[in-house]
Parts: C-alpha cells; sequence; structure tokens
C-alpha cells in the first residue's frame, strides 16, 4: 500500500515527504497468545523512526496519537512501536520521514502496555521467558475480553509530499483471521504465477512484488474487506490526527 501510494506521487511529478503507518486490532485479532507476545517483547525495543533523513530512536508506546480508521473503526489511539516497515520504506522508498503507530481496544489495554514500558525495564520485556509468563497470566482475561472486543483490523498509511499532497490508503477487515488468510494466499499466488524474483524481499522491493503485479495483489488481499481505499485525500475518510507530546511531526 505504502509502495502504491508513493509510486502514485512520483507519477504525478511529486516528491515523498513523509510516510506514516497506523495500526488498529480489537483486541488481539483472535491470535490470542501469539499477538500477545509479539507486542509484549516489542515494548522492549528502542522505536526507530526517521526525521528528514536522520534516524531516530524513541520510548516504546509513547507519542499518541488520536487517528481515524474510517467507517467501521472510527477514531482510535495509536502509539510508537518498532515495526521493521519504517526502515524498509525509509531506505526502498526513500522517504525522509517515517514511522509507525499500533492501538488496540478495549482502551485500557493501551494504557497497560504504556504502563508496562514505565514499569518494567527493558531488559525484562525483552527476555523470552518472562515475557512467556506474562503471556500466560494475562492470556484469560485477554480471551474473556476478545469475545466482546471482536477481531477488527485496519491499516492505514498516510504519505505527504512537497507539493502539499496528502494521500491515504485504508484497509479494514472485520475478522484479522479471515484477511490474514486471504493476504497471506495473495502472496502465494504471485509467487505460483511466477511474479517474484528468487530470494527474500520486502514487500515494497520490485523483486517482491513488481509494480504491475500490485493492483492485483491489493485486490486479492482485500477480498472481505469493509473499507478499502486507496490514494484517497484525508478528507474523504474524516481524519483529523491530534499530536501530543511530541516535538517533532512524526
Amino acid at each position: 500500500m505504502a509502495a502504491e501510494l508513493v509510486r502514485a506521487a512520483i507519477e504525478s511529478k511529486d516528491t515523498p515527504e513523509r510516510l506514516r503507518f497506523y495500526y488498529y486490532t480489537a483486541g488481539t485479532g483472535g491470535a490470542g497468545p501469539t499477538i500477545l507476545a509479539t507486542s509484549f517483547l516489542l515494548l522492549g525495543e528502542e522505536v526507530v523512526v526517521y526525521n528528514k533523513g536522520e534516524k531516530i530512536t524513541m520510548k516504546p508506546y509513547s507519542a499518541m496519537l488520536n487517528v481515524d480508521f474510517g467507517k467501521g473503526i472510527g477514531k482510535r489511539d495509536v502509539y510508537l512501536l518498532n515495526l521493521p516497515e519504517v526502515s524498509s520504506a525509509h531506505e526502498i522508498l526513500g522517504v525522509p520521514t517515517v514511522s509507525a503507530r499500533f492501538g488496540t481496544s478495549p482502551f485500557f489495554w493501551n494504557w497497560g502496555m504504556e504502563a508496562m514500558t514505565t514499569l518494567l525495564p527493558l531488559e525484562f520485556l525483552r527476555d523470552r521467558y518472562r515475557v512467556q509468563i506474562l503471556v500466560q497470566l494475562f492470556d484469560p482475561f485477554v480471551r474473556a475480553l476478545d469475545g466482546i472486543a471482536g477481531e477488527r483490523v485496519s491499516m492505514r498509511v498516510d504519505l505527504e509530499c512537497a507539493s502539499g499532497r496528502h494521500t491515504v490508503g485504508i484497509f479494514s477487515h472485520r475478522k484479522l483471521s479471515v484477511s490474514v488468510g486471504f493476504s497471506t494466499a495473495a502472496f502465494a499466488l504471485a509467487i505460483l504465477e511466477g511474479s517474484t524474483q528468487p530470494g527474500v524481499w520486502f514487500p515494497e522491493e520490485s523483486q517482491g512484488i513488481p509494480v504491475e503485479a500490485r493492483e492485483v495483489l491489493l485486490k486479492r488481499a482485500s477480498q472481505g474487506t469493509f473499507n478499502f481505499v486507496m490514494n484517497r485525500s484525508p478528507w474523504m475518510v474524516e481524519t483529523n490526527p491530534k499530536e501530543f507530546g511530541l516535538g517533532i511531526y512524526l
């Protein structure tokens, strides 16, 4: 999605300047202890972001923004998290300012994650054995609330360019487990059809998914979504992100 936004901007003779990834999952999205363990381990990693080409590290689960994911999801709080697409998008797509944020619901899970980064040392959160104990402790409570929260998932990608052009891509599905299946199948089909080069690639690399194959891949991956838009202006998804406690706009 990010690569397609950047491609459209460049084809319009514009210069991409800022790329922001926003993610939301209701509860664990039906993934249970798997996503719980991953989230806890990420809380033990300093967050890498890029600001005008400069690599910066920040505290995990900080710098909250309230972001509108559009219909069916609405506005959600999201926090900085160390995700690999930040570095790959910066290096491969050449965007100078890149960041990624994640949020969940019910809202108090966000508060709990934020508190963990304050109350627990990074060394604790980097210890897989200790994290597994935490997962076993919290898993029954999380599973109980998952039945109420559901497993909706939404991804939003924002691109801002030198001209002032601002475009958005949104992917929202009612069930994370189903959307993951469609997305995995879409990449598998691209490989079977010979669209990819041998090796291991980031999705935004042309050797992984060539430009001409992206439209088909996104069409396949978006099956069952209740909201999938690309290259829209922000006002078309009623977005109004608000910034809290961050001196630089990431």
